[in-house]
């Protein structure tokens, strides 16, 4: 056996795969579970209730996790004048109109993690929709990537706002911090994580909606939590 699979082999022993844990213990197990020696990235995979092929099932939004993700983000603003300067400003990587969208549109450039346009610039962004579509990277309202205050917008991707979407299978998967924050810091992305997905459940979905959710480390074992007390918890405020 591989180094690496001994390694994983330690690390799935410390999880009971017939539990549901609390999700207070889920976070405080995290550390312990990583593999890898690099400091492993933590992801909340979220199964739900819904139907993403009808456009009113469609869960899809942003949150700022009070302790970021770990990883800083580059920016790219698409705008002008006053607004680029306001981007500039805030931290913004890349800043343009014509310029940035040409160079993206030429050279399929997108060394870039998000990017933000102001609604002006929707018209000449639009014609990016077939290089940064696929890769998830078009701005959209509805996550507060178009907007007229760019500056809020940028220093909330920098601080560690997480862009989500259902996928197909009706599962969320999302970044909410790395291995060394700790159980307490997991803890509080976690939450706000799971709170916000509660808040965007949609009125046409049926049954069960949050049906299980799971972290894990970018290497290592799944955890499995326990979403009763959450979803009443939820219910409760």
């Amino acid at each position: 056996m591989s180094s690496n699979g001994k390694k994983y082999a330690k690390a799935a022993s410390k999880v009971d795969r017939t539990k549901r844990y609390p999700l207070a213990d889920a976070c405080k197990l995290l550390p312990e579970t990583k593999v890898a020696k690099f400091d492993e990235s933590v992801d909340i995979a979220v199964r739900l209730g819904v139907d993403p092929k009808h456009a009113d099932q469609m869960v899809r939004g942003a949150v700022v996790l009070p302790h970021g993700t770990g990883k800083t983000l580059k920016v790219a603003v698409v705008a002008k004048g006053d607004k680029a300067k306001e981007a500039q400003d805030a931290g913004a990587d890349f800043v343009g109109a014509e310029d940035l969208v040409e160079k993206i549109q030429k050279e399929s450039w997108t060394d870039f993690d998000s990017m933000v346009a102001t609604p002006d610039m929707m018209g000449l962004v639009g014609r990016l929709g077939r290089v940064l579509g696929p890769k998830g990277l078009m701005p959209n309202p509805k996550v507060g990537t178009v907007t007229a205050d760019v500056a809020k917008a940028v220093r909330e991707l920098k601080a560690g706002r997480v862009e989500f979407r259902v996928e197909k299978a009706g599962i969320v998967h999302a970044r909410i911090g790395k291995a060394s924050f700790g159980g307490e810091k997991l803890l509080d992305n976690a939450r706000v994580m799971v709170e916000t997905l509660l808040k965007l459940k949609p009125a046409s979905a049926k049954g069960t909606y949050m049906k299980s959710v799971t972290l894990s480390t970018t290497m290592g074992p799944g955890i499995k939590v326990d979403v009763a007390p959450l979803v009443a918890e939820f219910a409760a405020k």
